[in-house]
């Protein structure tokens, strides 16, 4: 019921929105012949705008409540902000639309056609299931499964750790840090997570509201915030605690000896769920605070100098590439 009524609440914004200020908009630039798409787009731009406000109103309070550092550093947590509004207001997904969903469409439309099957995680076990809470949490389960593994292999292989690199630079981490990624990181993680919606069939809604809760999680636990939720909440769910010791210097990106998994590169990969790292040997539950970064910008390299990973958007992912053809 509940679910429902969230549903049909969204649905009717969703509605006077689109009618409200997309539709005339694309009248108004001839482009009426992108209106169904536009419909999709506006939810997408919805969920956007409601984390925004959530993010001003809810977590940015508590940020200056516990802040666990003075924020000395506000030009980058400017250009953070700028990642946060590119991609929370569908400009990212928007290109990904024109450049990559031709591509997807095609791709999967042949591959169903040669027969390719694909798993409905809402038929396994009908009346149980088919539940849409059941089918949300089977969903929630599998796709931060793989975020997990996308977070491992983004540490793991060095050509996806030089673009992920980026994420990990930010010295003063904060609730706008998530979205703080190059662009080529994100078109790979994306069209990783488009195969496997695929593969299993997820519902566009829930796709959506999947993605929402991820999202605003990932906002709160990058948050400038002295909070843990305890010894038994440390191993439900991933705290600003538990994911600011993945991005401490060195402890985050390296292999260490507290970490029972010697193979990582880092610890902490969870993205709502510190289970996987319990079940494959790579959490660290140390009540600390440490500093944020990467080792190459407060350690000289042999020549004596340290890493520069940029200072605006653009001069941040033109050094991404730099570093992806090893020079920079």
């Amino acid at each position: 019921m509940v679910w429902e009524t969230l549903s049909q609440w969204f649905g009717q914004a969703q509605q006077g929105l689109y009618e409200g200020v997309v539709q005339p908009a694309l009248y108004h630039l001839g482009m009426a012949s992108w209106m169904e798409d536009a419909f999709d787009a506006t939810g997408w731009l919805l969920v956007g705008l409601i984390q925004l406000v959530v993010l001003v109103l809810v977590i940015g309070p508590l940020q200056r409540w516990r802040p666990v550092e003075a924020v000395t550093d506000h030009q980058s947590v400017r250009v953070d902000v700028l990642y946060t509004l590119v991609h929370r207001l569908g400009l990212f997904r928007l290109g990904l639309f024109f450049a990559l969903d031709p591509i997807w469409n095609a791709l999967f439309g042949h591959l169903h056609v040669w027969g390719m099957p694909s798993l409905q995680l809402e038929d396994l076990w009908p009346g149980v299931t088919d539940l849409a809470w059941v089918s949300f949490i089977l969903y929630l389960l599998v796709f931060d499964l793989v975020d997990y593994w996308i977070h491992r292999g983004q540490h793991s292989w060095g050509w996806w750790w030089k673009l992920h690199a980026l994420h990990h630079s930010q010295r003063q981490m904060t609730m706008w840090s998530d979205n703080r990624n190059h662009l080529l990181d994100d078109v790979v993680r994306d069209s990783i997570i488009v195969i496997v919606a695929q593969l299993i069939g997820v519902q566009p809604a829930q796709f959506v509201l999947l993605v929402a809760l991820t999202q605003l999680s990932e906002s709160f636990q990058h948050a400038n915030l002295r909070l843990w939720f305890g010894s038994v909440g440390e191993r439900l769910w991933v705290s600003p605690r538990f994911h600011r010791r993945h991005h401490t210097i060195g402890i985050g990106h390296e292999a260490q000896v507290s970490v029972r998994n010697r193979k990582a590169r880092g610890n902490n990969f969870g993205v709502l769920l510190p289970w996987w790292d319990m079940l494959w040997g790579t959490a660290n539950f140390e009540l600390r605070w440490d500093p944020t970064g990467v080792r190459d910008q407060v350690q000289p390299n042999a020549a004596g100098q340290l890493r520069d990973y940029g200072r605006g958007f653009w001069d941040q992912q033109w050094k991404g590439l730099l570093r992806l053809v090893n020079r920079a």
